[in-house]
């Protein structure tokens, strides 16, 4: 947790995100370090958990990452939390809690309330479009025989 932490200060001193860092742990040894880069790289996906995954990924080469754990210095948002569903991950240990991100202006909250409310009532308005073309993908991964499932 303090090499987590460590990370968020270094790279949020050196501007190169926010006040976030998060690690990969297989095995008591680390395989990803990640940090905030979303104002450094205009990537609204590169948290601190994601970007940690992605280089915990490339490293053992596998999408996922059943024998690891991840240590964040914040409570996961939404996005990062589904993406550690995503890894598979084992566990996750944080530092900083949700509301505590929400004191210093990072408000999740806002997420976790529109994931609750049914699709018509959020405030990003979705439409199915082509759903009998669409299906056509859906039906040839299900028949797929050489298919890698995740």
């Amino acid at each position: 947790m303090r090499e987590a932490i460590r990370i968020a200060l270094q790279k949020m001193r050196r501007n190169h995100g926010g006040p976030f860092g998060a690690l990969v742990v297989r095995h008591g040894q680390i395989v990803g370090r990640g940090w905030n880069c979303v104002t450094s790289t205009n990537d609204p996906t590169a948290h601190a958990e994601v970007v940690a995954i992605r280089a915990a990924c490339r490293r053992l080469k596998t999408f996922q990452l059943t024998d690891c754990e991840l240590y964040s210095n914040c409570e996961p948002c939404p996005m990062c939390l589904a993406a550690c569903y995503w890894a598979r991950l084992q566990r996750i240990y944080y530092g900083n809690t949700r509301q505590d991100a929400a004191r210093i202006h990072f408000d999740d909250e806002f997420i976790y309330r529109q994931l609750a409310l049914p699709a018509a009532r959020r405030n990003i308005r979705m439409k199915q479009l082509l759903r009998k073309e669409a299906a056509e993908a859906f039906a040839e991964w299900a028949a797929k025989p050489d298919k890698t499932l995740y």
